[in-house]
């Protein structure tokens, strides 16, 4: 640090505050000492940071499914959010949603000087007796139904009531809906709006019909569907589904949209090159990853005025893959 003062010109003081990033320096100061820092080689001697901040400058993920589509996204705009902050992140993946594990991942987080953690899609959070350590920021991404934690959510209602509704406004005589893991709060939520929005429209409500997020849980139930003539619309609660039960449809020599339509939900790049262009809804994960990450900070900074939750609106895509019944309405 007296090197990079002697080469600035300026006090081992100066110095210290652009180190830590403090707004009392003017803009040339600043500028000078970081082209010192470059020059010297100068990093900051982070433990010691630590030791005076009580900081560590990293944020902790816990994620039960990082391969969903939807898991993976919020997981990328944590990162970047977290890196535009001066954060890094550290990762931990848990494959069983239960007390012991999401205490274990706490821990192993906690031991890694972690300053707050996120915890994305945790269905375990609906347990009462579960209580996670109260001296660390929490933020839940759709999640946590009680809202014991601050916690940013997708209107996941709001999404399938488009949808759905979307579909009996075309004219068909019910929806059929392939739903996610019976363990996954967004697969939850959507089916149980499926199932209102029919119900509060006297429609029929069918059996339910579950995957596991892949096209291939799509396709086995597309095939089980494809038989019955009665089927003529289909909601899937993720796009990677859709795509497998449009290709089950096609096999059957049932065309989409003209014999069956069918609608997905995330709204994923490939969603408008399928054949036919799906329709979908699309959340915005990038915003859901950064609201966490702003959430957080407000903990971690002892900003107590800001929002503790915070809500995103999905939005509607219509495109080819939706149609009226090739008989009319009410078929």
């Amino acid at each position: 640090m007296a090197d990079v003062a002697a080469m600035a010109g300026v006090s081992s003081q100066t110095v210290s505050r652009v180190a830590n990033n403090r707004e009392n320096v003017d803009a040339a100061t600043r500028e000078k000492v970081l082209a010192a820092m470059r020059d010297l080689g100068y990093r900051p001697n982070t433990a010691a940071r630590a030791l005076v901040t009580g900081r560590f400058g990293a944020l902790g993920v816990v994620s039960f499914d990082v391969g969903a589509h939807g898991n993976a996204r919020t997981l990328a705009a944590i990162a970047d959010a977290a890196r535009e902050a001066d954060y890094s992140v550290n990762f931990m993946g848990v494959r069983t949603q239960t007390e012991a594990a999401v205490r274990q991942a706490f821990q192993h987080l906690m031991l890694q000087s972690v300053d707050g953690i996120v915890l994305i899609e945790s269905q375990i959070l609906d347990t009462p007796s579960l209580h996670l350590p109260p001296t660390m920021p929490v933020v839940v991404a759709d999640g946590d139904t009680g809202h014991r934690y601050p916690n940013v959510d997708v209107d996941q209602a709001h999404g399938t009531h488009s949808v759905v509704a979307h579909l009996l406004g075309l004219g068909h005589r019910t929806v059929w809906h392939v739903a996610g893991p019976r363990d996954s709060f967004a697969a939850r939520r959507r089916a149980e709006t499926w199932r209102r929005t029919l119900a509060e429209s006297g429609a029929p409500v069918p059996d339910v019909l579950h995957g596991d997020w892949t096209a291939e849980s799509g396709y086995r139930a597309g095939r089980e569907l494809a038989g019955r003539p009665e089927v003529t619309a289909v909601f899937a609660a993720n796009d990677q589904m859709a795509l497998g039960l449009m290709r089950a449809m096609h096999e059957a020599g049932r065309d989409v949209p003209g014999d069956i339509s069918v609608a997905g939900f995330d709204d994923i790049a490939e969603a408008a090159f399928l054949h036919p262009p799906l329709t979908t809804v699309h959340q915005d994960f990038d915003i859901v990853g950064r609201h966490c990450v702003t959430l957080l900070l407000d903990q971690i900074n002892g900003r107590t005025d800001g929002p503790h939750r915070m809500a995103v609106e999905p939005a509607l895509v219509v495109r080819a893959s939706t149609a009226p019944p090739a008989t009319g309405p009410g078929s």
